[in-house]
């Protein structure tokens, strides 16, 4: 009887341990020319990074990870001092990579499913981007032209990313990958503001939510869908009611926002100054490239009496601040960002917005009917 209960014992064991391997996940690689240094295996939540296990290459680089295996897939990635090989797992698959500590992020082969070979082809492609935007940024050429050919880049990075990996597989990991990607520290598709980014969140979120209602990265990106949905919605063919207090004897249509002192900079308080009025969010990809043209226009002409009135309509107030603590012209935000009322008065569609009023206080000239900036100031002047 001891005999039988021993062995039903051990084979319930041998069961257990079965059934808790099986439940996992491998990654398991070599890299290369990395003896002594420390290889993390770091998860990408959406509450940040976490680190979940790592290991001191020997001789011969070999690693080896083991990890639950999510319910729905989830984002990992290996870390070699500063340097990412990002990957995607929804099974208890395992997960082959081979690098050079030298050329860790971009040289690697990856083997284990189609998912993980695009997420390493978008890779490629942002680090490209990223290296023709740097190069941009070290040219001579004016600001002006920088900016233009910053967004024409840009915007051809997103249409092919749009096409190839988004639209084309709406269903995959690579393509939820794909709409979190980043330049300079900033997203390059836009969820909240930009109307034709929301199309992909809203793809890929209905695929998901499809496929995993219940996954925590589906409730969220369904959520970021339609937020931005509200904010990018057509607006009501309506009249809007201007408030007597906001029209001043020169029919301008007056701001009145806090500073990153908290004092309120009123918008006609800057009369017998030429104007330029900026609608604009500091968290997005070309906020960097519109905010040097910016400086380069208010460096030239500021003694000459132009001034900048910047609205912010960053949701992130500590953001806005710390972005806006060395700019020389008047930074006020908006804490209803895309609600703002200033937004439906000034009639602003798209960011950034700009606006020039003329020493008089009276609007002169509007973003879509200026053709070079630049002039329009100096006939203001």
């Amino acid at each position: 009887m001891k005999k039988k209960f021993y062995l039903g014992l051990a084979l319930l064991l041998v069961g257990m341990s079965a059934c808790d391997n099986g439940s996992k996940f491998k990654v398991q690689g070599e890299v290369s020319d990395s003896k002594d240094k420390v290889l993390y295996l770091e998860a990408s939540g959406l509450d940040g990074i976490v680190t979940l296990d790592s290991v001191k290459l020997g001789s011969n680089g070999s690693f080896s990870f083991a990890q639950k295996r999510p319910e729905s897939p989830e984002f990992y990635r290996l870390r070699l001092d500063n340097k990412i090989i990002n990957f995607s797992v929804d099974s208890t698959e395992t997960v082959s990579v081979k690098a050079a500590a030298g050329d860790f992020a971009t040289g690697y082969t990856i083997e284990g499913s189609e998912n993980n070979i695009k997420i390493k082809e978008l890779a490629l492609l942002q680090a490209d981007l990223q290296k023709r935007v740097d190069k941009l940024a070290q040219t001579r050429m004016p600001a002006g032209i920088v900016q233009d050919s910053l967004l024409s880049i840009v915007n051809s990075y997103k249409d092919k990313v749009k096409r190839e990996y988004i639209f084309a597989a709406p269903n995959t990991p690579y393509a939820y990958f794909a709409l979190f990607q980043s330049l300079n520290g900033y997203m390059i598709f836009d969820p909240l503001s930009n109307k034709d980014d929301v199309k992909c969140f809203a793809a890929v979120a209905t695929s998901l939510n499809n496929t995993y209602p219940h996954a925590d990265r589906s409730r969220n990106l369904y959520n970021m869908v339609i937020k931005g949905m509200k904010n990018t919605r057509a607006p009501r063919q309506q009249t809007v009611e201007i408030p007597e207090d906001r029209i001043q004897e020169t029919s301008i249509i007056d701001i009145q926002l806090k500073d990153l002192k908290g004092n309120t900079r009123s918008l006609t308080e800057l009369k017998g100054k030429v104007v330029l009025i900026d609608f604009t969010v500091y968290n997005n990809a070309m906020s960097a490239a519109h905010n040097l043209a910016l400086r380069e226009l208010y460096n030239k002409y500021a003694s000459q009496g132009l001034e900048i009135y910047q609205v912010s309509l960053d949701g992130d107030e500590h953001f806005w601040k710390t972005s806006a603590d060395n700019l020389p012209w008047v930074c006020v935000r908006d804490a209803n960002g895309a609600y703002s009322s200033y937004v439906s008065l000034y009639n602003v569609t798209n960011l950034p917005a700009v606006f020039l009023v003329n020493r008089a206080n009276e609007l002169s000239v509007r973003g879509e009917n200026i053709q070079n900036l630049e002039e329009e100031i100096k006939k203001l002047l």
